[in-house]
Formats: structure tokens, C-alpha cells, sequence
């Protein structure tokens, strides 16, 4: 990318107003903004180049730890069931079925809470969810 006289090609400024930034930033959807421009001004054929997330794994053990227990849960199978059964009527609420649903619930919370902090999308000091 240099003039015929070798000197180095100036960079290219584009001012924007913030909401025109925000629209092309949620637009790129991982690119940079430099290759998502790129690629629509010159050939939106173009394959999405791949790049690091923006919110990368934070803590990649604690990520396989609920991944896990999420596997060995059965939780989507079980609340399914439990839907279909309320659903239909024939759900009966005993004192064991609320203690099974509110544990299941603590459980959601526990891994809603650890695949945040995982992804780093909350402080690490904050404990409630």
C-alpha cells in the first residue's frame, strides 16, 4: 500500500456521530470495524475474517464445570416435563415437588452465576444473582 514515490499511504479518518458508530459496531458482529467497512465497501462477498471475541472465556475451568453439570442434569429434559405436566393439569404440588422445583431453581441461579463470571460479564466480587 505505498505511493509510487514509497512513501507510506496516510491513513483514512471517518468522524461519527455515536449513534452511527454503536449501529456499525453492532453490525460487524465480531469484526473489526476496519474489516466489516472493508468488506461492505469493496466486496460484501467477502468471508468474515475470524477474530477473538469481545468477551472472551474468563475463567475456561469454571466454564467446564457448569458445562458439565448442565450435561449430567438432564435440567431441559426434566423442566420439559414438568411444563407439559403442568400444562395438562396433571402436576401435583407436594410439599417433595416444591422442595425438587425450588432446588431446581437454585441450581439455574447457581449456573446462570458461574457461566457470567466465567464469561466475565459480571464482577468478580458481586455474589447475587
Amino acid at each position: 500500500m505505498r505511493s509510487t514515490d514509497n512513501k507510506p499511504i496516510p491513513p483514512f479518518s471517518l468522524r461519527l456521530t455515536s449513534e452511527e458508530r454503536a449501529q456499525l459496531e453492532k453490525d460487524a458482529v465480531g469484526l473489526s470495524l476496519g474489516a466489516y467497512i472493508r468488506s461492505r465497501l469493496f466486496d460484501e462477498s467477502l468471508p468474515p475474517r475470524r477474530t477473538r471475541s469481545k468477551h472472551p472465556v474468563k475463567d475456561h475451568q469454571a466454564l467446564a464445570q457448569v458445562l458439565g453439570e448442565l450435561g449430567r442434569s438432564h435440567l431441559a429434559n426434566n423442566l420439559n416435563q414438568l411444563a407439559k405436566a403442568a400444562n395438562s393439569g396433571s402436576l401435583e404440588v407436594t410439599p417433595d415437588t416444591e422442595q425438587a422445583l425450588k432446588h431446581a431453581c437454585s441450581d439455574i441461579r447457581w449456573m446462570r452465576h458461574v457461566l457470567m463470571g466465567a464469561l466475565g460479564l459480571i464482577p468478580e466480587n458481586r455474589h447475587d444473582s
